[in-house]
């Protein structure tokens, strides 16, 4: 979890690789819907161009169908979700019916380097690469280094957008960590740095946990 800017993309990618386990990433699944002509599509396009947040509604029934899936019976890595308390609770009723544990990795970045990350992101039109104009520019200015294909802003990247997703990450998402640090499940992570820097340090984290739930497993079962 953490603001958008904070790198959570890049890091669940990093973590996938590491650990073999799917990326639920609802961020990418919403830009799909939105790219579709169909009335989900329409209206999930015009919240997002207008810097808002879907309703959780609709996000809550994107996610139950995606977590389960086969794929996912495992775990999975989520990115992007959730971002209410009633989001969190419908998760938490999901990982329960599947025997999963939630772990909760917060990155913490500060505010002034978010809107320099999110303004100077690209994306490419056709396979979705994301690059940026001073951390990760092209090759060709303006030009996918895979496909060729033009790059573009986001709707969402502009200023104006930038700035009311930060709000209502602010208004929305802080009582989380209330929710997930009361249960001993929030982890704080720096995401200053370079990519590989924050993943170890995520990493740390994973593997600790991981092995804690091995050794409990063991003592269950002796």
């Amino acid at each position: 979890m953490g603001p958008q800017g904070a790198g959570k993309g890049t890091q669940a990618q990093m973590l996938a690789e590491r650990y073999s386990m799917p990326i639920v990433a609802t961020g990418d699944m919403l830009r799909e819907i939105a790219q579709t002509d169909t009335p989900l599509g329409h209206q999930v396009r015009a919240v997002q161009s207008a810097g808002q947040l879907v309703s959780d509604d609709i996000l809550a029934e994107v996610v139950k169908t995606r977590l389960c899936k086969q794929d996912c019976s495992g775990g999975c890595i989520l990115d992007g979700f959730p971002r209410t308390l009633p989001q969190a609770r419908l998760l938490e009723r999901i990982a329960q019916d599947r025997g999963n544990r939630i772990i909760v990795i917060k990155i913490d970045v500060p505010r002034d380097l978010l809107f320099k990350r999110l303004a100077g992101r690209r994306t490419c039109s056709a396979c979705g690469s994301i690059y940026h104009m001073e951390f990760k520019p092209p090759a060709r200015e303006g030009v996918c280094d895979l496909d060729g294909q033009p790059l573009f802003t986001r709707s969402d990247d502009n200023e104006e957008a930038i700035q009311q997703r930060l709000t209502l990450y602010d208004e929305m998402t802080r009582p989380l960590f209330d929710y997930y640090g009361g249960s001993n499940r929030l982890y704080k992570v720096d995401g200053t740095g370079k990519p590989e820097e924050v993943f170890n340090r995520i990493a740390e984290i994973v593997e600790r946990e991981t092995n804690q739930r091995s050794e409990s497993r063991t003592v269950s079962e002796d």
